[in-house]
Formats: C-alpha cells, sequence, structure tokens
C-alpha cells in the first residue's frame, strides 16, 4: 500500500512539477519531424538517425586557411565534454560556449539531439533548467520584454521557475541555448546597449541577449550559441569561454554509419536488403576519396543524397507524390529558409533582393548557367570573382559579398578531388572548383533561366525604360489631372498614352517567356545526348560511382539532361511556393505563358520516334511538371511508348503509371515495349494501372516469374482490359505460370495474340493449355498462339493442335524450335491441314510445310536472328540444320524451277544465320 502511494504522488508531482512539464513539452517540440524528414516515411527518429559529428576545440583564427582534407582524424568531443570548466574559470560564473561551423555542417542536428538527451536524463544532467532560443524567431520581435517574460511567453509553465529570479545563484543550473546568432543583430558597445541585470527589465530581445552574454544578467548561467563563420567575431572574445568548431563527418565511416541509420530502416518489421546493398556501393564510392566524398563531409549532403536514394529506390505508392526538383528545393529550404544577406540599417532594399537564395541565383546560379551553356563542370578562381561579386561596388554589396563568401559559397562549390591531386603532383598549377553535388549545377542554373535573371539587352533596356516612363505618365497624369480642372483643353488626353509604356516591357517579358519554353524543348532533345543514359541512371551512378571501365568523357561534352528537368519541376506550385519562402518568386502568369509554349514544342517533339532513354526522360519531365493538362496534350501525339533496354526501376514504373493514368481521358497506346527491362514481379503490381492504357503489351526478356502471371490473370480477367497482344516471351514463367495465364483467358474477350516462346513449359503445360482452349467457347478470343522454343514433345503438341482445331477463333499456333521429331512435324502439318476438321490452324514448325514453303519463314528466322546469341547456341544450331534438312528433302520433291529457285533462296537465309551464330560463339 505504501508503495502504490508513493508511486501514485510520484506521478502526481510528475505531472504538476514545471521542469517535467517542460522536458515533455520540448520532447515533443524537437521530435516533431518536418515536412522535408516525412517524404521518408515518417518512421525515423532524431534518436536513431543521428551521427555525432566531428567536434574540435578551436579558435576561429586557427581553422581559417585549413582544407577540409587537413582536419586531424582525432576523436570527436562529446556534448558533455563541451562544458567543461577550462582551467582558471570561476567557478561561481557560468560559461559562454561558442558552437561555429559552415552551413550544413550540424549545428542545428546537434542541438536538438543535446535537448533530447536532457529531457531524456540522458545527458547534462548537471543542469536541471535547459531553455533554448532560436535566434530566427527572436529576431522577429520587436517589442521590449523581460527575459522572464521572454521565457514564460514561449515556456508558460517556467514563467513563475525560481531558477530565473536572479536570487540565490539558482541559475547556475540553467543552460540557455541561442542556436543561429547569425540571425541576431548584437552590439556590445556600452553606448548602445544598456546594461541590465534584472530579469524582470523589459528591454529589446538583442540587449537581453547581449547582458547574458556579459554576464551582467543571470552571470551564473551556462550559455551555448551557434553560429556561422561570418558571425564569430559578433561576440567579443572576451565573452567567450570556449571556441568549438564543428566540422562535419570528416571521415568515410561516420558518413556510413549516417546512410546505414537512414537507408536500413525501411520498414519496423524487417531490415531492406536492397538498402544494404546500396550502403555498400556508397561506401565503395567514400573509400575511393570521390567528389561524393568530399561533398558528404558535410552532414547536409548527407541528407540529399539519402534523400535522392529513397527516390531512386524505394518509391511507395501510397505516399505522397515527391520529384527530384521538390528534393533539391526542399534541401535549400532546410539551409536557408527565409534568410536575408545582412545590409545597414535604414536600408530601403527590397525583401526579394536581400533574400540570401536569390542572392545565391543571381551569383552561384550564374556561374551555374555559364557552365551549362558551355558544357563545363569546372571553374577556375579567376571565373569564381568574375560571377560571384565581380560587379560590386557598394560598401552594402561589399558587406553582403564577405558574408556570402565565409557563409555560403563552400557550401556550393569545393575544390576538385581530381584537379586537386594533380595539383599535388605538380602536373597542374591552378585549382579548379566543382560543385558539391554535380545535380546541383543544373538546379541552380535551371532556378536562374527561370526566375528570368539571363536577361538580355533588350529586357534590361526595356525594363528601365518603362519604369521611367511609367513614373514620368503618372507624374504628368496628376499634373494633367489638376490643369483639365481650370484650362479644359484636348491636348492633356496625351498624357493617357505614356500609360501604356508598361506594356513595352510586358511585350518583351512574354517573349522571355516564350524563350524559356524553347531552351527546355531544345535542351530535352539535343541529338549529340541521343545515346547517353536516362537521367535516372545518370543520378544514381554520381551517387553511387560506376563499376567496372567506364570510357572516359571529354569535359566539353558533358551532357546536362537534368537541367531542363528541373526548369520544368520548378514551375510546379508546390515547389513555387517553397521558393517564395526562399525569397524568389515565380509568378502564375509566368508559367502559363512558359506551359503555353512548350506543349506546343513537346508535342512535336512527341511525334518523332525518340530513343528510349530519350523517351524515359520525357516521362520524367511530365512526372516532374506535375500538370496532366499538358501530361495529356503531350501523350495524345505519342501512339507508342518504346522503353525497351531501359533499366526499370521501381521509380520509373511509378513514373511511367502517373504519366498514363493522369489523363483525365482514357489514352490507349498502340504498342507499350517493355522488352528487356529487368522486370520483377514487383514491378508489375505498380505497372498495373499504366497496362490499361496499351492494346499491344510486350513484356519479353525480363525476370517475370509464375507470380508475375497471377498479376497478369487479374489483368486479363478485368473487363477495362484493352491488350489485344502480349509478348511474355524468355521469360521463365513454367507451367505454374502458364496455368494462371490460362484461367485468366478464360474471362478475357480482348487478347487475340499471346506470345509464350520460350518459358520454359513442357508436355503437362501444353496439354493444360490444350484443355483450357478445349473449354473456351466464347465467339470473341484468342487468335494467334506462340509457345514455340520450348520443351513439347510430339504427343502434347498434337493434343494442342486438335484442341485449337476446336476453338472457334485460334487460326495460327508456333510450335517451331521445340522438340518435335521429323515424324510428328508431319503429323501436325497433316492434322492442321485436315479436311475433315472443323477448323484448319496453321501450324509453324519449320520453315517449311510439307513439300511448300512456309508463308511465315521470314518471320521464324528473323525471331532466331533476334534471339540467338541469348538462346541455347547449340539447340539452335541443331534447329538451323533441322531447317536445312527440311528444305534439301522438299526441294528435291520440286519440279517448278521458280519454285526451286525460293527453296535455294530461303536455304541461303538460313546458312547465313548458321553462319552469324558460329561467328558469335566465343
Amino acid at each position: 500500500v505504501l508503495l502504490a502511494k508513493k508511486t501514485t504522488l510520484i506521478s502526481l508531482l510528475s505531472f504538476t512539477d514545471p521542469i517535467e512539464i517542460h522536458k515533455q513539452r520540448l520532447k515533443l517540440w524537437f521530435s516533431h519531424l518536418p515536412q522535408e524528414e516525412k517524404q521518408f516515411g515518417g518512421y525515423f527518429t532524431p534518436e536513431t538517425m543521428h551521427i555525432d559529428p566531428l567536434i574540435l576545440e578551436r579558435k576561429p583564427a586557427e581553422s581559417r586557411g585549413i582544407e577540409r582534407s587537413q582536419i586531424p582524424h582525432h576523436p570527436s568531443l562529446s556534448v558533455e565534454q563541451l562544458f567543461d570548466r577550462p582551467p582558471g574559470h570561476p567557478s561561481e560564473r557560468g560559461m559562454n560556449i561558442m558552437l561555429y561551423g559552415a552551413v550544413g555542417t550540424g549545428k542545428s542536428t546537434v542541438v536538438r539531439k543535446l535537448v533530447l538527451d536532457w529531457c531524456a536524463g540522458t545527458a547534462l544532467s548537471q543542469f536541471k533548467l535547459l531553455v533554448p532560443f532560436s535566434c530566427e524567431d527572436l529576431s522577429q520581435s520587436k517589442n521590449p520584454t523581460s527575459l522572464r517574460d521572454l521565457v514564460g511567453r514561449k515556456y508558460l509553465h517556467l514563467r513563475r521557475t525560481p531558477f530565473l529570479s536572479g536570487e540565490a545563484q539558482q541559475a547556475q543550473d540553467v543552460l540557455f541555448i541561442f542556436n543561429g546568432m547569425e540571425r541576431m543583430r548584437l552590439n556590445f558597445r556600452i553606448a548602445s546597449t544598456e546594461l541590465c541585470s534584472d530579469p524582470n527589465e523589459a528591454l529589446p530581445t538583442g540587449t537581453l541577449m547581449v547582458n547574458l552574454l556579459r554576464k551582467y544578467l543571470l552571470p551564473e548561467a551556462t550559455i551555448l550559441v551557434t553560429t556561422r563563420l561570418s558571425a564569430v567575431e559578433h561576440i567579443p572574445k572576451k565573452y567567450v569561454s570556449r571556441y568549438m568548431q564543428i566540422c562535419g563527418f570528416n571521415d568515410p565511416e561516420s558518413q556510413r554509419s549516417y546512410f546505414t541509420s537512414r537507408l536500413l530502416q525501411q520498414a519496423t518489421e524487417k531490415l531492406n536488403p536492397q538498402a544494404e546493398s546500396l550502403i555498400e556501393l556508397l561506401y565503395l564510392n567514400l573509400q575511393k576519396e570521390s567528389q561524393l566524398a568530399f561533398a558528404c563531409y558535410l552532414p547536409s549532403y548527407c541528407w540529399l543524397t539519402c534523400a535522392t536514394l529513397h527516390f531512386l529506390h524505394f518509391t511507395d505508392t501510397q505516399a505522397p507524390i515527391r520529384t527530384l526538383t521538390g528534393i533539391f528545393t526542399s534541401f535549400l529550404r532546410l539551409n536557408f529558409g527565409g534568410e536575408v544577406l545582412e545590409v545597414n540599417e535604414g536600408s530601403s532594399s527590397a525583401i526579394e533582393q536581400s533574400s540570401l537564395m536569390r542572392y545565391v541565383v543571381q551569383t552561384v546560379g550564374k556561374l551555374a548557367f555559364d557552365g551549362v551553356t558551355k558544357r563545363r563542370t569546372r571553374f577556375t578562381e579567376e571565373e569564381l570573382e568574375q560571377w560571384v561579386g565581380g560587379k560590386t561596388k557598394t560598401d552594402e554589396e561589399l558587406q553582403q559579398l564577405s558574408v556570402f563568401r565565409n557563409d555560403v559559397l563552400d557550401f556550393f562549390l569545393v575544390p576538385c578531388v581530381e584537379n586537386t591531386k594533380l595539383l599535388e603532383a605538380g602536373d597542374v598549377t591552378k585549382q579548379r572548383y566543382v560543385f558539391a553535388i554535380p545535380t546541383m549545377q543544373e538546379y541552380l542554373a535551371a532556378l536562374y533561366m527561370v526566375l528570368g535573371e539571363n536577361k538580355s539587352a533588350l529586357e534590361r533596356f526595356s525594363r528601365d525604360m518603362s519604369m521611367a516612363l511609367g513614373q514620368a505618365g503618372e507624374d504628368l497624369q496628376s499634373l494633367g489631372n489638376i490643369l483639365s480642372k481650370f484650362i479644359p483643353l484636348r491636348i492633356f488626353a496625351v498624357f493617357n498614352l505614356l500609360r501604356l509604356a508598361p506594356n513595352l516591357y510586358e511585350r518583351v517579358l512574354n517573349m522571355t517567356k516564350g524563350r524559356i519554353a524553347r531552351t527546355m524543348a531544345a535542351e530535352m532533345f539535343r541529338s549529340e545526348d541521343s545515346f547517353n543514359e536516362d537521367v535516372l541512371d545518370q543520378v544514381e551512378q554520381s551517387l553511387l560511382g560506376v563499376q567496372g571501365p567506364q570510357p572516359r568523357q571529354e569535359l566539353d561534352m558533358k551532357s546536362f539532361e537534368l537541367y531542363p528537368i528541373f526548369m520544368g519541376g520548378l514551375l510546379h506550385y508546390g515547389n513555387r511556393a517553397l521558393l517564395e519562402q526562399l525569397g524568389c518568386h515565380i509568378t502564375s502568369t509566368a508559367v502559363a505563358q512558359i506551359t503555353h509554349g512548350l506543349t506546343r514544342r513537346l508535342a512535336q517533339h512527341g511525334q518523332k520516334n525518340l530513343p528510349p532513354t530519350e523517351l524515359m526522360d520525357l516521362l520524367l519531365f511530365l512526372y516532374e511538371f506535375q500538370n496532366p493538362r499538358l501530361t495529356s496534350q503531350v501523350l495524345s501525339s505519342l501512339k507508342t511508348i518504346n522503353l525497351s533496354t531501359i533499366r526499370m526501376t521501381p521509380i520509373k514504373c511509378f513514373i511511367l503509371s502517373w504519366v498514363l493514368t493522369c489523363s483525365p481521358r482514357r489514352l490507349l497506346l498502340d504498342e507499350l515495349n517493355l522488352s528487356s527491362c529487368h522486370l520483377r514481379s514487383e514491378m508489375l503490381e505498380m505497372l498495373r494501372s499504366a497496362f490499361y492504357c496499351t492494346h499491344h503489351l510486350n513484356l519479353q526478356f525480363n525476370s517475370l516469374d509464375p507470380e508475375s502471371c497471377v498479376i497478369l490473370k487479374d489483368l486479363l480477367l478485368d473487363p477495362n482490359c484493352a491488350i489485344r497482344f502480349l509478348q511474355l516471351c524468355n521469360n521463365p514463367l513454367l507451367e505454374s505460370g502458364a496455368q494462371h495465364l490460362l484461367e485468366g483467358l478464360q474471362g478475357n474477350h480482348s487478347l487475340k495474340r499471346l506470345d509464350l516462346m520460350h518459358t520454359g513449359l513442357d508436355d503437362s503445360a501444353a496439354r493444360q493449355l490444350a484443355v483450357h482452349l478445349s473449354d473456351m467457347t466464347s465467339p470473341r478470343g484468342l487468335e494467334e498462339l506462340n509457345v514455340a522454343y520450348n520443351d513439347i514433345g510430339d504427343s502434347a503438341a498434337l493434343k494442342l493442335v486438335a484442341a485449337c482445331q476446336k476453338h472457334p477463333t485460334v487460326h495460327t499456333v508456333h510450335l517451331y524450335l521445340n522438340q518435335l521429331s521429323e515424324m510428328g512435324k508431319q503429323s501436325l502439318y497433316v492434322n492442321g491441314s485436315d479436311a475433315g476438321a472443323t477448323r484448319r490452324p496453321k501450324v509453324l514448325t519449320s520453315v517449311t510445310e510439307g513439300v511448300d514453303l512456309s508463308d511465315a519463314w521470314p518471320r521464324i528466322l528473323s525471331i532466331i536472328r533476334q534471339n540467338a546469341t541469348s538462346w541455347d547456341r547449340g539447340r539452335v544450331r541443331e534447329q538451323l540444320l533441322d531447317f536445312l534438312r527440311d528444305l534439301e528433302s522438299s526441294q528435291r520433291q520440286q519440279r517448278n524451277f521458280l519454285k526451286k529457285y525460293h527453296f535455294r533462296r530461303v536455304e541461303k537465309e538460313v546458312r547465313e544465320c548458321l553462319r552469324t551464330l558460329d561467328d558469335s560463339t566465343p
């Protein structure tokens, strides 16, 4: 009983204790995943995905000029060690610890983990109260407030806490965290910042923070400040007890740990073997000291790499739509959301002019665009100076440039690893710089183009003239309105003409939107890029590396096929909304104008016979654009979608299905060719909706097993199925798979041709097929059946042909390249041409039919030529020799010279096939 009462009392105290309430609420707030994290599936937690970055105790002056590769590989300081008192520090005064680092090194992540560990009681037990603040929030506070009210306004349950009273040194148990100090304008001059030691005195938030750091207000409290490199000196050195530099992930093992924590947690019930394989490929790439390893020094780029791999490999049809452009836009929002460049007090600069992301587009984006235009990925220091701040004039612009260079430039542009090695060996004399992630160059170039930053001289002149004339028109119009009251002359009507001046710029602006549409179409269908791999494979190779030898591409021939796709993705409303938060505004009018010009050009290209890789890129573009109306208009010009030889992945299957089914009116293709696409049974489920949009479905040369036939059976039984020709040859379907297909044929009325060549069928499967065909009495049904190149013998073949004779619609049966004897072939031919039978289906067993040539001999030889190298060459050679014997036997019985000539022609073709087969045999 006593134990129960004690437990109840503890529970009641925990519920009413402000500190416990504070811990529970902090845990909820800091465990909340942002929208950018939810795209991974929502099963991550900060505890499971956190990897400690490298933290070194080092003053800012010691860290400047040191390359990333020169950072020592000694163990990182732990969170507990950050708060160890340095020698000589008075015990009665709290410490001020500055944690500084570049953009993306993980400062905010460390703070979040620190807070959660304190809430859980696993760290910082020396502090009884932890009060975290976001300097971004504090910078928005305009009204004076006291420290206690500031804390109480955000943490209502701490309004009356004694720890902030300033009495009896209770503040020594308090830890304040100010995250992102670069957002604040701190002024430590006594003449400018009022001194304050009373927690109840109302002052501006910046003044409160300065007095806390001065140790004039709550001197016993400990303070942790995180900031970027450019703002380190905003706090005088005498107010900083310890400097800590956060250096990101400086070794492949830390990077691998991060990827493991992210990629292995695909589901709570089991680990994903595919994720393990991706991690191994990533680790191999990181160990090679690749450019990716250099970029993944920043945890932010590790996040981007994981987000991209989730997009490429872990597609979930039930999850919200995700696009590659959306991932990159979210990435920039996570790192630069709402930031503006520091400007002087009283500056009249507009928000979009001082937006940090807009400044990135105007500088780094311009460099990226120049590289894309000239097909280059490497840049010299002179080119960086030319494009980034080369035209600065005012002190304000120089101040912006200094902040930008210290905080942001290294985030996007890093030294080229390959060039650095050559520089150390003395083979080159100048350092070259590249974008940390290659696709970032294409994204920023696309953003530069879509935002209209690439203005011609005419556009700049038109804008300036329009603004000048528009202002003059307004002034003259006001003057005219006043004078017209006293002098009602018609001459004042001329002032109305000046109202038309802004239309000049609008017309030129419309021309700009048309140029953007032309650029998007032209870049997407560049003839020199037509033989490259599709964009998604290129993105994957840039992350996982290329296994085996790879031909070295000339730098000037670099392909930027993702550039136009990013331009389309940036026009989607969701991405425009995120860019609006970054200070990059794209109007709906501009999007409508670009879309109007783009529709006609894409439809023209859609009528051409595009290579499969370019067609896949077009589908990806339509998916990234997320505009069903545009997609419908472009697809209306396509009669065939040929993706043969494209390595299909879950995301490609998802994109194909989305594109084909997003049209408001049902699209019916003549053919959907997915042959040799490495399809597996789980991919067919993702493609199911796409299969309803075609008459001819080609799935040959894949890895479809009997389980795949269950999906195909359901497809055939669906009343909406429109498939007339189904090609499944060269898939290991076996007897069980054929059984499922036959069940689907029972209720299907659309299928006319079924190709089961080389699918592992034996005598048992042929007999089952004969039984099902005999039971089918529908007047609308199968007309042609291809079971060539299987293991069907004479007896089973005869039963199958007999069933086809009874079937109301089957008129052709392919049985060549099976285990048929000469006697069996003769029996099949006689039965197929039996005048007493109900019907006479054509039975194709060889290039001959009795003593005559078969009408199908060109088709038979064509099929053999296409597949000879992938089939059993010994068996194919034996069949070709059988064809020669059949031809010789039939030719001897001919008396007509013309027929003998045709026999010799076919014999020559067969011998040519045989010679080609022998030449290709290793």
